[in-house]
């Protein structure tokens, strides 16, 4: 058990980024635009890397009121067929501007509920893709799956399109705490769909839960935990609910008197930690769990682990393109999203205009400090001599401030949270549960950045 007193917990618990990007999205703005997209992905083109591709599938037939997603919440399937009419107009300007650049080597279906969508509809929308692009031999083929409106027949397209990873919405099994968030889901259903998926082969599941919820309790969640276990996912991704009513109006359905505590959600994420190590899971990043042998473990031992907007992964330099309402590209140094609102989105994908909302272009010392807190989040440690050689500068000189930060009195080597030897900074066991705070040091732009509302979730 990690040992952290309340008076930590009261110092370090404080809003803070992810860091699904850095910059992150709070810094995006108007100024990128379809032109940009368009640049550079004409730029993309030259190079002979192969790419990942994000396809946001948004619709769900109802809300869950803790989701932070971005979805669109329709029981009528002609809507969403409709949708897909402009995912593939979308895919087709993509492709024609990436010229020869075709091949991919990640591809991800992320939602929203993607198997909400019928699945004929689902089988035509990869028959557009992979006749638009190829796939590495080793390709990931992944997909967000709700255990709630999955069906068998939907498992068995997914594999004979070559799928061959799962992620598997569960979040909490007690039936208490799943009626204080809107999604009751049975622990039959989840069980019942990661037997058939096993069956049908896929080499990867793995299970979204959470922590924080309302109504939970170390006794319950140990329960949840138990049954997982049981069933044994290669991975686990254990999110802390991010309470953001001010972003996600919906979430004030949630009664905040049943939300957990500082102190108790911290108890929450240890018994996480205790129960899935102790069952043989690796500790992976901020918030995932791996059994050794899966990718991602074997990633983390060997130091290469990184992050892009779909989450920990092993593909790294690879520019990330993503198509649908609200996605996220990442390419030749910029960030591009999508419109949020799908009349917007329609608008532009009828016009042949690149659906693209707002963005951020990179300056070199963003892509410096972007590397130094991936490298902090993902591997739990960075050595700026090897930064200093990759992006040909005196990285000890550019981060004077924050190694004098990290060692002054009071600082994060005095808290246990980090150690500074040579060049090297590492994350101590203590601060991998506070990461986001070491990595909060290397970020200039939420420093710089004043407002008078909340913007991001707690560490914890």
């Amino acid at each position: 058990m990690i040992d952290v007193t309340p008076e930590l917990l009261a110092r370090h618990d404080r809003p803070g980024p992810r860091y699904t990007s850095y910059p992150t999205a709070v810094e995006f703005d108007e100024s990128v635009g379809p032109e940009d997209h368009a640049a550079r992905l004409r730029e993309a083109s030259r190079s002979r890397q192969p790419l990942s591709l994000y396809l946001h599938l948004p619709f769900c037939a109802e809300r869950c009121s803790f989701c932070a997603c971005h979805v669109v919440v329709t029981r009528r399937m002609s809507v969403a067929a409709a949708y897909l009419d402009h995912l593939e107009a979308e895919l087709r300007m993509v492709a024609e501007l990436l010229g020869e650049r075709r091949v991919i080597s990640q591809y991800h279906w992320g939602g929203g509920t993607p198997t909400h969508h019928p699945p004929e509809d689902l089988e035509r929308l990869h028959r557009t893709v992979s006749g638009l692009f190829t796939f590495t031999d080793d390709a990931e083929l992944a997909v967000e799956v709700d255990p709630r409106v999955t069906t068998s027949a939907h498992l068995e397209l997914l594999a004979d399109l070559g799928f061959d990873r799962l992620s598997m919405g569960v979040q909490d099994l007690d039936p208490t705490v799943q009626e204080l968030i809107g999604r009751n889901q049975t622990a039959e259903q989840t069980e019942s769909l990661y037997l058939k998926a096993r069956r049908l082969g896929f080499r990867s599941v793995n299970f979204d839960l959470v922590y924080g919820l309302p109504g939970q309790t170390e006794a319950t969640l140990a329960e949840t935990l138990e049954a997982v276990i049981a069933l044994r996912p290669d991975r686990l991704a254990v999110y802390s609910f991010a309470y953001v009513p001010w972003m996600r109006p919906h979430q004030r359905r949630i009664d905040e008197e049943r939300l957990p505590g500082r102190d108790e959600k911290f108890r929450l994420l240890a018994t996480v930690i205790a129960v899935l190590v102790g069952a043989g899971y690796r500790r992976i990043g901020m918030d995932h769990f791996a059994l050794p042998d899966d990718d991602l473990a074997v990633a983390a031992d060997e130091g290469t682990l990184t992050r892009n907007f779909m989450g920990y992964t092993t593909q790294r330099g690879t520019d990330l393109v993503a198509v649908g309402t609200s996605g996220i590209s990442d390419v030749a140094g910029a960030y591009s999203q999508n419109h949020r609102r799908l009349a917007s989105y329609y608008q532009a994908v009828e016009a042949g205009i690149l659906p693209v909302e707002r963005g951020y272009r990179l300056t070199d010392d963003d892509l410096l400090r972007r590397h130094v807190i991936t490298e902090l989040m993902c591997n739990g440690e960075v050595d700026l001599g090897r930064v200093s050689d990759m992006f040909g500068v005196d990285a000890g000189a550019v981060f004077a401030g924050e190694l004098a930060e990290l060692g002054a009195p009071g600082g994060l080597v005095d808290e246990g949270m980090v150690t500074v030897d040579g060049t090297t900074i590492s994350v101590t066991e203590l601060g991998s549960i506070f990461v986001r705070r070491v990595a909060a040091v290397f970020d200039v732009h939420t420093r710089q950045r004043r407002t008078d509302g909340p913007m991001f979730s707690k560490a914890i």
